[in-house]
C-alpha cells in the first residue's frame, strides 16, 4: 500500500510546467468569481446574516475546500480514473437515489437537490455529472469498435446515464439532465458513433424532454414567462424581468464595480443563478465580452489539451478533457442566456463566478482533471514516462475499430 501510495503521489517535474493561458484564465475567473459575490451579495447578507460579506467569506473558505479538493484530483494518475470509472459512476448514481429519500435530501423551492453536511450543502448532480463523464470516457476506449458498428453498442452506455436523467428529473433538475445528455451526445459523436444513430437518439431525447418541459404547470409557466417577462412581471416574470433590466443598465461600459440597483434585492439569487446580470450591469458589454472570451480561452485550452492526448495516442485523456470542456462551456453559455432572456430558466451556476460551495468546488476538481492530462502530456514528450498515465491501450484491451475514430481539428 506504501509503494502504491508513492508511485501514485510522487510528481516528476513536468517539461514546461501546465499550460499557461488554461491556469490564467481559471485564475482570473475564480478572482473575479470572488470580487462578483461580494458587490452582488452585499445587500442580501446584509438582510439574512447582518454581516455584508457573509457570503463573500463563506466562498472564499470554499475556494480553499475546493484547491485542496482540486490538488488531491490532480495527484491520482488518469490511469487509477480509468479503471474505476464503473465504480465511480456506480457511486454518483447511488447519491442521486440517496438525495431523494426524504431527510437525507433537503427541499428547496420545491426541488429536493442538496445534502446538507453541515459546513455546505452538497448537490449529487454535480459530482453525478463529473462521474458520468469518466464512465463514458472509458467506454468509448473499451468498446469503439462496438460503439461505432452497432445500435447495443450505442445503447449501452445510455443505460446509466438514462438513469440518472430520470434521478434527475425526479429531483427535479431539468438543467442538469439537458447539459448531461448534451455532453453525452458531443463525446459518443466523437467516439466514433455513427451520425445517424446519434440523429435518432437526438430526436427521441429532444422529444422526450420537450415532453418532460410541458408535463409539470410550474415549467409551463417558466416558458410563458420566458417568452414575456414583463406581461406579468409582479409574479412570475419578475425575476427575469429584474434581469433583463440589470442587462439592459450595464449598456457599454456598466455603471461600475459595487454600484448595481439591481443587486438592492430586486432580483433574486442576484448572487447565485442570476449573478451575470450583475457582472452586466456592473461592467457592461465590454466586461460581458471579457468573460465570454476568458471562458473561450479555458475551453478552447481544454480541448487542445485533450488533442494532444488523443494524438499520443492516450484516448481516455482525450475523452475526459472533451467532454469536461464541453460540460464547462455548456453551462456558462446556458446560465448567461438564461440570464439575457434567450432561454428559460434551468437553475444552473456560472462556472467559477456563482456563489455556491458544492458547485465551486465540483467545477475546480473537473479543471485538475484536466491539467492532470495536460501535465501527464508533458511527462510523455519529454520521454519521462506518464507519471502513472493510463496505458495507451486504454485499460482493457479493446478491439480494432473498423475505422478511426473522429478527432479534433489541430487548435493551435
Amino acid at each position: 500500500m506504501i509503494a502504491l501510495a508513492q508511485r501514485w503521489f510522487t510528481l516528476p517535474r513536468a517539461r514546461m510546467g501546465l499550460d499557461g493561458p488554461f491556469c490564467a484564465g481559471v485564475a482570473v475567473l475564480l478572482t473575479w468569481g470572488l470580487i462578483m459575490v461580494a458587490s452582488a451579495s452585499v445587500a442580501q447578507a446584509e438582510k439574512m446574516t447582518g454581516a455584508p460579506f457573509h457570503y463573500f467569506w463563506r466562498q472564499l473558505l470554499f475556494v480553499g475546500i475546493g484547491g485542496v479538493a482540486a490538488f488531491a484530483a490532480f495527484l491520482v494518475p488518469m490511469h487509477a480514473w480509468e479503471r474505476k470509472s464503473a465504480l465511480i459512476a456506480i457511486c454518483a448514481v447511488a447519491l442521486l437515489v440517496l438525495v431523494l429519500i426524504p431527510g437525507i435530501g433537503i427541499k428547496v423551492n420545491a426541488a429536493r437537490r442538496w445534502i446538507d453536511l453541515g459546513f455546505v450543502r452538497m448537490q449529487p448532480s454535480e459530482l453525478a455529472r463529473l462521474a458520468l463523464i469518466v464512465y463514458l470516457s472509458g467506454y468509448i476506449v473499451r468498446r469503439q469498435a462496438r460503439l461505432q458498428t452497432s445500435w447495443k453498442g450505442l445503447l449501452m452506455p445510455f443505460l446509466p446515464l438514462l438513469v440518472a436523467g430520470a434521478l434527475l428529473i425526479l429531483e427535479p433538475d431539468f438543467g442538469a439532465t439537458v447539459i448531461l445528455l448534451t455532453v453525452a451526445f458531443v463525446m459518443l459523436f466523437l467516439g466514433g458513433a455513427r451520425l445517424w444513430h446519434l440523429i435518432v437518439l437526438m430526436v427521441v431525447g429532444i422529444g422526450t424532454l420537450s415532453f418532460v418541459a410541458v408535463a409539470e404547470a410550474y415549467r409551463v409557466r417558466r416558458l410563458l414567462n420566458f417568452t414575456d417577462p414583463f406581461a406579468d412581471i409582479n409574479n412570475g416574470g419578475w425575476q427575469l424581468a429584474n434581469s433583463l433590466i440589470a442587462v439592459g443598465r450595464g449598456e457599454v461600459f456598466g455603471v461600475g464595480l459595487g454600484t448595481s440597483v439591481q443587486k438592492l434585492l430586486y432580483l433574486p439569487e442576484m448572487h447565485t443563478d442570476f449573478i451575470f446580470a450583475i457582472l452586466a450591469e456592473e461592467f457592461g458589454l465590454v466586461g460581458v465580452l471579457a468573460l465570454v472570451s476568458l471562458f473561450a480561452l479555458v475551453v478552447w485550452r481544454g480541448f487542445l489539451i485533450g488533442r494532444r492526448a488523443e494524438a499520443a495516442g492516450e484516448r481516455f485523456k482525450a475523452y475526459v478533457c472533451y467532454g469536461l470542456s464541453t460540460w464547462l462551456g455548456l453551462q456558462a453559455l446556458i446560465n448567461m442566456g438564461v440570464d439575457m432572456g434567450a432561454l428559460p430558466t434551468k437553475g444552473l451556476t456560472l462556472p467559477l463566478i456563482s456563489y455556491g460551495g458544492a458547485s465551486l468546488i465540483c467545477v475546480l476538481v473537473m479543471l485538475a482533471l484536466i491539467l492532470r492530462v495536460d501535465y501527464e502530456n508533458r511527462l510523455l514528450a519529454a520521454g519521462t514516462g506518464s507519471g502513472g498515465a493510463s496505458r495507451r491501450d486504454g485499460g482493457e484491451t479493446a478491439p480494432r475499430a473498423p475505422r478511426a475514430p473522429r478527432t479534433m481539428p489541430e487548435l493551435a
